[in-house]
């Protein structure tokens, strides 16, 4: 067995807690619309069409925002085919499907409404461009008085949906992408389209398309370049990382360390540019799309039909998935004093934490649940918490630290999250306290991993070891593990 520190101290502070961390990502793909989220005559289904039961557990989630309509998917979609009553059928190409268009903006919006999150959308400049971004925000935010605006009032939504968080595209360095460009083609492109939506509505806020993932060979010369051309207009540069096992379980638990690497890479050369260019603002980032992802089981649609809603990467997680997640998320509040946004791919069906059968059941996969309880325990400020402990030697990622950790302090008690990354080996962590005044345990939850890393049904149990010996919290992670550890405050509430 393995010790490991840290301390807390309300001192040292990353940033406020942003909710938006807590984001999650529906694109047409797959089933993640069709009977995914909209199932009209599900026997849970709402007068508009969406599973209640989906719904449920999307609130139950935690989720904040949601980025729509994609992914690949928005750079061939024409956003006019899904409003109004007359909606063509058409092909999309990335996906290979045929899409209906029986959801659109509208439905989209009525649903963020009834989840309580808040839209994230994505304009297409893959096969379209300047113009038909700035119709959309017209038709989605102006009040009326134009001939956009009101033919949304004529559609039936009398008021300005006023979505504030707006992509430029979606990983248009990828060869794969419809309307590919390079980082000159785009980072013009992306600029003149920024200082026109800011003419339709100066409150957008704007995301700039990053490398579709940092293994790519464009990654960093792309965000420099990029930047350079549009910097002024927007307020986030984006990132993109999916993970799996490949059969190195001890590398997989310690995935996170790439995706730290990852984020403290895009930081430095944002930085880098805003040093070149002289300027005072700080760019944030947006992690809008992250999750494991066992792509080497994907073998893609190219010799497929194109068929509607079909069934695509509907991934089975395992319990080690869920503590891999559970780190990423650990990753994401350490990183709260630059990312800003981050959404989780995607919400039902692909890739996801909902799991659906048409006309049936929905259900929690096992990631689902160290995302539900980071979002409903982690708030107020995330504090600076620098671990002591073993480090691993990993085959992929080099040596990486046994514990990853964070905690967050709120006016009722902290929350203590940590993850055990050795595939083997228990930790014993102790927590100082002391500057913390008086606490108390409220709850604890485990998710452990070790003992069947690839069980596809993991309980979250209570961490029963865990202690509170005056001002120092004692608890023995086991291996491959992740827990959460609730203190409030004395004379408060238990949270």
């Amino acid at each position: 067995m393995e010790d490991a520190h840290l301390s807390l101290d309300p001192a040292f502070e990353i940033a406020p807690v942003n909710r938006r961390l807590f984001g999650s990502f529906v694109e047409h793909m797959g089933r993640c619309v069709y009977t995914g989220i909209f199932e009209p005559g599900h026997p849970s289904a709402t007068p508009e069409g969406f599973r209640g039961d989906v719904l449920d557990l999307t609130r139950e989630m935690g989720v904040s925002v949601v980025r729509y309509p994609g992914g690949n998917f928005v750079s061939g979609y024409r956003w006019e085919d899904g409003v109004g009553p007359d909606r063509p059928t058409r092909l999309d190409l990335a996906w290979r499907q045929i899409e209906t268009n029986r959801f659109g903006l509208h439905e989209f919006m009525s649903w963020t409404d009834r989840a309580g999150v808040e839209p994230m959308m994505a304009v297409n400049l893959g096969t379209r461009g300047i113009q038909e971004a700035c119709d959309l925000l017209e038709y989605a935010n102006l009040p009326g008085g134009t001939h956009l605006s009101d033919l949304r009032i004529k559609h039936g939504a009398a008021e300005p949906y006023g979505i504030r968080l707006w992509c430029l595209g979606n990983e248009m360095d990828g060869p794969w992408q419809i309307g590919h460009k390079t980082a000159t083609e785009y980072g013009r492109l992306a600029n003149e389209t920024a200082k026109a939506m800011r003419l339709v509505d100066p409150g957008v806020e704007l995301v700039l398309c990053g490398s579709s993932n940092s293994q790519m060979p464009t990654f960093g010369a792309w965000e420099s370049t990029v930047l350079e051309h549009a910097y002024d207009a927007v307020d986030y540069i984006s990132l993109h990382a999916y993970y799996e096992e490949d059969g190195d379980l001890g590398s997989f638990l310690a995935a996170a360390v790439d995706m730290d690497r990852f984020i403290s890479s895009v930081v430095a050369t944002a930085d880098h540019v805003r040093a070149r260019l002289r300027r005072t603002k700080k760019m944030m980032l947006s992690f809008d799309e992250w999750n494991v992802w066992n792509q080497a089981r994907y073998e893609g649609r190219e010799q497929g039909d194109f068929e509607e809603a079909p069934v695509l990467i509907e991934d089975t997680f395992t319990a080690a998935d869920a503590v891999v997640v559970g780190d990423f998320l650990i990753t994401l509040l350490r990183h709260s004093d630059r990312v800003s946004v981050a959404c989780q791919a995607q919400l039902a069906n692909i890739i996801a934490p909902i799991r659906t059968t048409p006309g049936g059941p929905a259900w929690r996969q096992t990631i689902f649940h160290p995302f539900a309880l980071t979002a409903r325990h982690a708030r107020g400020t995330v504090l600076r918490v620098e671990p002591r402990s073993p480090l691993l030697d990993t085959a992929r990622y080099g040596e990486a630290a046994q514990l990853s950790a964070v905690a967050t302090l709120d006016d009722e008690g902290v929350t203590v999250i940590a993850v055990n990354r050795s595939a083997h080996e228990a930790l014993d962590l102790t927590a100082d306290l002391r500057t913390l005044g008086r606490l108390r345990l409220a709850h604890t939850h485990l998710l452990e991993a070790g003992a069947d890393p690839h069980a596809t049904e993991a309980a979250v149990v209570p961490l029963a070891n865990a202690q509170l010996d005056g001002a120092q919290l004692r608890a023995l992670l086991p291996a491959a593990s992740w827990s959460l550890i609730r203190l409030t405050f004395t004379g408060a509430d238990p949270a």
